[in-house]
């Protein structure tokens, strides 16, 4: 028999009965019956109930036993009575009475708890990790994160993809956050960066006649922490293609990813028509570049029913070049009391309000009003069919507008009785992500989402520049090593008219993969940088090996990248990147465990020929 376990503690069934076996794992619960000791024995596969009573030859020593220790048991197995049956555990048939014990590793008091659903702060549970990690969510977190990975790694190779690793210790990448540096000690005063992706060396290997390359890549940023994003390193599946079109990586990318999502989502519904939304429209339409299209509400502009409107605040602010009134649709949404929740969500934006206006039946009360005559007399004439109430607009906003334009509105809007519209204005730029916080609320308050779902859609057609509001200098908006569409001729243009070979794809309101058709002709990339300032030598210098490696007959290459980390978490239902991350940061990017970032020693500064200069507090 095997040193520590004959069986893990998910393996014992009904048909082991009778047999001696050993188990070896952690405990998980003790429970004392009255002079019967039961233990939930834990390992990483399962729990499996061991027990002994005061004729068990090592029943003192057992009493000592407490949670998380790590003990080996030798028993034999026994049937459970029927009654006793806990049909939840795959061992739940059987029980292990216990003959001999051996501990391997005791347990101090534990800063927190395994066994439960306790709640302990989130620094609490980065410093003890190792104990976090033992329990079940955790433990099932990680073991999806692992056949995601493989099962992503499966689907490539069968795409006729090959796995190719890149450098970790290179120069810095254009990716556009900060690098982590790293001081060279046999070039002092160098630098070395950490990757913030394979970018670079991904497009060197197309141009070196590898046709398709992919990796599941460590990245490495320094940025501010967000719930979807870590401030320090991620994984992504990071894939390369030559001789293709945008089309081609969509074709690609979308049964993998398609298939990883049917394959670990639990039975939810996978989208399987992916459509491409270009990044104007999905700004207009849903305040955001990675729209969640589980909800179905769509926004609209609707600034021509406010021109010259009795509503001032719209009508004076649409005087102003390049604003615009955009409306939120709210079915279902036609009271005072939802009306006023959201006007309180955009009082915590930092707005004064947001306008709205609902729809109603019409009461006899504003028919009265309206014709100069009783609401007995309205009664009556609704009565005998000469009068049929309709419906009326109601709010502040629809006083001021008028009856006409709130029913313009309302036949644009496609509403009815008992929905509701809402409206921002301004500049879209600097309105447009609370208008899209206030979709997203009002379709969730509304039972408008559906949470049951993952819905995907491609955002293509980024603007390549975009100019500075108060100096109208121009730069790059996003990827400036994006292939523009038309190449050289759309340079010769506008530029805030030129739209890139660029991509993302959304889902549930994530972005989950970034690319690009690449701008592989040096001649137009040197183009590209000088519309926003940047010379020749300046892009040489910076991107030297690259612009060199496209001047020998670089092919036609794109790709992508998909980030692993949010694709769990979006598949393990959890709100926090931490979740799925193994060891992750703190919110500072600090690891409470491992005590990093920690003081370099004298030694090691001297060494490298560096100085700390220490900073004020």
């Amino acid at each position: 028999m095997h040193a520590y376990r004959s069986h893990t503690c998910a393996a014992l069934t009904a048909a082991n009965v009778g047999e001696t076996v050993r188990l070896s794992g952690w405990v998980h619960r003790v429970r004392d019956h009255g002079g019967l000791l039961f233990i939930d024995l834990r390992d990483h596969y399962g729990i499996t109930q061991v027990m002994a009573d005061p004729d068990s030859p090592v029943f003192a020593e057992l009493e000592k036993v407490r949670s998380e220790w790590c003990i080996k048991i030798e028993g034999n197995v026994l049937a459970r009575d029927e009654s006793l049956i806990n049909k939840a555990i795959p061992t739940g048939e059987i029980e292990v009475f216990i003959r001999d014990i051996e501990v391997l590793g005791q347990s101090e008091e534990l800063p927190l708890m395994v066994f439960g659903d306790q709640e302990y702060p989130e620094e609490t549970r980065l410093k003890y990790r190792y104990l976090d990690l033992r329990r079940e969510a955790m433990q099932t977190n990680m073991k999806l994160r692992s056949d995601v990975v493989t099962s992503m790694r499966k689907r490539m190779w069968e795409k006729d993809f090959r796995e190719y690793q890149t450098p970790i210790i290179t120069a810095s990448s254009p990716e556009g956050a900060r690098d982590f540096l790293v001081p060279s000690r046999q070039h002092p005063g160098k630098f070395y960066a950490l990757p913030q992706a394979p970018q670079q060396f991904k497009q060197l290997m197309m141009v070196a006649g590898f046709d398709k390359y992919f990796q599941i890549a460590p990245c490495f940023r320094d940025e501010d922490p967000r719930a979807d994003r870590s401030p320090t390193d991620f994984y992504q599946l990071d894939l390369e293609m030559s001789f293709v079109e945008q089309q081609d990586v969509f074709d690609t990318i979308q049964p993998v990813l398609q298939g990883v999502f049917e394959e670990f989502g639990g039975g939810r519904k996978v989208d399987d028509v992916w459509p491409q939304i270009s990044y104007k429209d999905a700004a207009l339409w849903y305040g955001s570049d990675k729209p969640d299209l589980r909800n179905p509400i769509k926004m609209q502009v609707v600034s021509d029913h406010f021109r010259g409107s009795g509503f001032a605040i719209f009508a004076s602010l649409l005087e102003n070049e390049g604003t615009e009134i955009r409306a939120i649709p709210a079915p279902k949404g036609g009271s005072r009391k939802f009306c006023d929740r959201m006007n309180k969500f955009a009082q915590g934006e930092g707005l004064p309000g947001m306008g709205y206006i609902f729809w109603r039946k019409q009461s006899p009360d504003s028919i009265a009003q309206e014709r100069g005559i009783t609401v007995k007399e309205v009664n009556a004439l609704v009565k005998s069919g000469e009068i049929t109430l309709g419906n009326e607009a109601a709010g502040p906003l629809a006083k001021n507008i008028g009856p006409e334009r709130t029913e313009a509105i309302r036949q644009q809007l496609g509403l009815d009785v008992g929905d509701a519209a809402f409206f921002l204005g301004g500049k879209p730029k600097v309105f447009e992500p609370v208008a899209g916080r206030a979709r997203a609320v009002i379709g969730d308050e509304l039972g408008l989402t559906d949470k049951d779902r993952f819905a995907f859609a491609w955002i293509v057609d980024f603007p390549i520049y975009e100019a500075d509001e108060e100096t109208g200098k121009i730069d790059f908006e996003h990827n400036p090593f994006s292939m523009p569409q038309g190449g050289m001729d759309a340079l010769m243009g506008d530029p805030l008219k030129v739209l890139g070979y660029q991509y993302d794809l959304a889902c549930n309101g994530y972005e989950l993969v970034s690319g690009a058709i690449r701008n592989h002709r040096p001649e137009i990339m040197f183009k590209a940088f000088e519309i926003a300032g940047y010379g020749k030598d300046e892009v040489e210098k910076r991107f030297g090996g690259m612009v060199n490696a496209f001047q020998y007959g670089a092919p036609p290459h794109g790709g992508c990248a998909a980030g692993v980390d949010r694709i769990v978490m979006l598949l393990a239902d959890e709100a926090n990147i931490r979740e799925v991350v193994m060891f992750p940061m703190n919110q500072r990017a600090e690891d409470l465990m491992m005590n990093a970032p920690s003081d370099p020693t004298s030694d090691q500064l001297m060494e490298l020929g560096l100085r700390v200069i220490p900073q004020d507090q």
